[in-house]
């Protein structure tokens, strides 16, 4: 029995990596003239959930960087540290030079780099869009001559990605310019990351570094921005480690409610916590096209926060919203008897704590803690 249970376990996660297995796929194009071979990563449950539509990250320079994005999207997805997401990559191999080519005169895109400015936006992402069940949000992936690339997507009145990923980038003449002026005018929420090291070309080192200084003091509440500086890292080192910052810092509000953000956010607020969680939901639900359930980490957070702050009050729409994510569980109706319990009605907190007996037990709230609570209330009252 114990060797069929490792085989069948073995069997899963054979199936479940194959199921996560990169794909390729030649793509003829009418402006490139030329077929170019694209690598595409669908989520783990792609298949079993066919109502569901996924972020859509887009890797350039993917004949080295593609499986460095696509890992860290898959492992960061496992851990609901950010949605699960369809990876796709463009082989460049001899065509970056090409690819990337602009104009000395206002460093825009010109004749190749035209034409594969164009092939992006106008051919290969809507047949992604058209092929896959992709959401209404984007993440464009560079490094060095396209990390500078992806920018002129930036640039457009109605920017083709909503989040970018600049390792390194070897930047254009007027890119300084262009880059903090658009994300200062930007009318929609923009994510944009940046990286260097210290062992960057000098000409890198110093246009990311002023290209920083020109970012951080834009004041745009549209504008998510975040840079790391590396120490010791090589140019085609850097990737590897800015990848998972980059991830972390465009999907943060993904994430489950850290012990930071619990101590220095919620915890400081003037409004009610409660406030924060759903407005957190909302959020994710805008921008990713995503009804994520809530976390039990999150509904947690947000209890202690109540107990802290003693908005006992909160407690009752938090019972409602656990009961409706987990009905089957103790979790809301812990939540309801706590509220009854703090706003001077003991019975109905007795007899709450009491009908939950037969509720699954979740995140460490257990039917002794229920008994416990009730027994408390019947000795102080003499019930």
């Amino acid at each position: 029995m114990k060797k069929f249970s490792i085989l069948f376990f073995l069997c899963l996660l054979v199936f479940n990596t194959i199921e996560a297995q990169v794909k390729y796929e030649n793509f003829d194009s009418p402006r490139l003239g030329q077929t170019r071979q694209i690598k595409i990563q669908l989520p783990r449950n792609y298949n079993n959930n066919p109502d569901k539509n996924y972020p859509l990250i887009v890797v350039f320079d993917a004949d080295y960087l593609f499986e460095a994005v696509a890992g860290n999207a898959d492992y960061y997805a496992y851990w609901e540290d950010m949605p699960e997401s369809i990876v796709i990559g463009i082989n460049q191999i001899g065509t970056r030079y090409y690819d990337t080519l602009y104009s000395e005169q206002n460093a825009m895109p010109i004749e190749t780099g035209a034409a594969f400015f164009e092939f992006i936006g106008m051919e290969l992402i809507p047949y992604i869009e058209k092929t896959y069940r992709t959401a209404n949000f984007r993440v464009a992936v560079g490094h060095g001559q396209t990390a500078n690339f992806i920018n002129y997507y930036l640039l457009k009145s109605n920017p083709l990605f909503q989040g970018y990923v600049v390792i390194s980038p070897e930047l254009a003449p007027n890119m300084l310019d262009y880059i903090p002026e658009k994300l200062s005018k930007a009318d929609s929420k923009i994510f944009y990351y940046l990286a260097n090291t210290t062992d960057d070309l000098s000409s890198i080192k110093q246009m990311t570094t002023t290209l920083n200084m020109d970012i951080a003091v834009v004041n745009n509440d549209n504008v998510v921005y975040h840079f790391d500086s590396f120490e010791g890292l090589s140019h085609y080192a850097l990737p590897a480690h800015a990848i998972p910052n980059a991830i972390e810092s465009i999907f943060y509000v993904y994430q489950p409610i850290s012990k930071k953000v619990y101590k220095e956010t919620i915890l400081k607020l003037e409004t009610s916590p409660l406030l924060f969680l759903k407005e957190k939901y909302k959020t994710i639900n805008e921008l990713f096209g995503i009804d994520k359930k809530i976390l039990v980490n999150d509904f947690k957070a947000i209890s202690a926060a109540i107990e802290k702050t003693k908005r006992f009050t909160d407690y009752e729409e938090l019972g409602k919203l656990a009961r409706k994510a987990y009905p089957e569980t103790l979790l809301g109706t812990y939540y309801i008897a706590r509220f009854y319990e703090e706003t001077g009605e003991p019975k109905r907190a007795l007899r709450t704590y009491q009908s939950a007996y037969v509720l699954d037990e979740i995140g460490g709230i257990t039917r002794e803690d229920m008994l416990y609570r009730a027994n408390l209330i019947k000795q102080d009252f003499g019930y």
